[in-house]
């Protein structure tokens, strides 16, 4: 189990880190040209907050337990994660995009199962 849970701890941090990247060096126009036509209707300031936010989380999943610092903050990066997932979901239904939201999804239950395994 717990070689499973460093593989998906593994993925999502992978994940997140490339996308909270893209959202921090791209622009909003270049992020909506690249299928996230989300990111035109926030302000330039909110799209590099959440950048920031998965990139500090990708790297909360898997430092802190990896080097047994402070190891409750990988169940807490996972949790931060669902949350922000959650505010992904609504964001897609609102505009109607399904295909965002089935990723959304996947991903706020992956972080869901990492946060859980790592609580307990």
């Amino acid at each position: 189990m717990n070689i499973i849970l460093w593989i998906v701890a593994a993925a999502l941090a992978a994940a997140f880190l490339a996308s909270g990247v893209l959202k921090l060096v791209w622009s909003r126009e270049r992020l909506a040209g690249a299928g996230m036509g989300w990111a035109t209707q926030f302000s330039a300031r909110s799209v590099k907050g959440i950048g920031v936010l998965e990139i500090l989380a990708a790297v909360g999943l898997v430092v802190p337990a990896a080097l047994g610092i402070a190891p409750v903050l990988a169940p807490l990066a996972a949790t931060g994660l669902v949350l922000l997932m959650a505010g992904a979901i609504v964001t897609h239904l609102r505009r109607r995009e399904m295909q965002p939201v089935a990723m959304n999804l996947i991903f706020l239950a992956l972080s869901a199962f990492v946060a859980w395994s790592r609580f307990f």
